[in-house]
């Protein structure tokens, strides 16, 4: 059996981290999506899913409310998707431009 390549160390990702994007799958972003952002794996995302679901309190009531939260009413939390929609769309215009403008004459 041969070593992996060094170029495929295994990384590793702190809690926060996993929970943030978790977090993000909850607020409706699909797996895929968030791997290709992130540059990870899905199958890894699904793990830290899995493992979040299975330590989370029973309910609600019982989970602490976590360090540096801020409650967003629901028109300020669709308000800030539509910009992060947005923003997101000038990137990958942008992303492109670099790619025209970088291609050799």
């Amino acid at each position: 059996m041969q070593d992996k390549p060094s170029s495929q160390r295994k990384r590793k990702y702190d809690a926060s981290f996993k929970a943030d994007v978790v977090n993000l799958i909850a607020s409706g972003r699909t797996v895929s999506e968030i791997a290709r952002s992130l540059g990870i794996g899905e199958n890894i995302i699904y793990r830290w899913r899995k493992e979040a679901l299975h330590s989370a309190p029973a309910t609600a009531a019982e989970a602490p409310a976590p360090a540096g939260t801020v409650h967003v009413s629901l028109s300020e939390h669709l308000a800030l998707q539509k910009r992060l929609r947005e923003v997101e769309m000038e990137r990958d215009i942008l992303k492109k431009a670099v790619g025209i403008f970088s291609k050799p004459q």
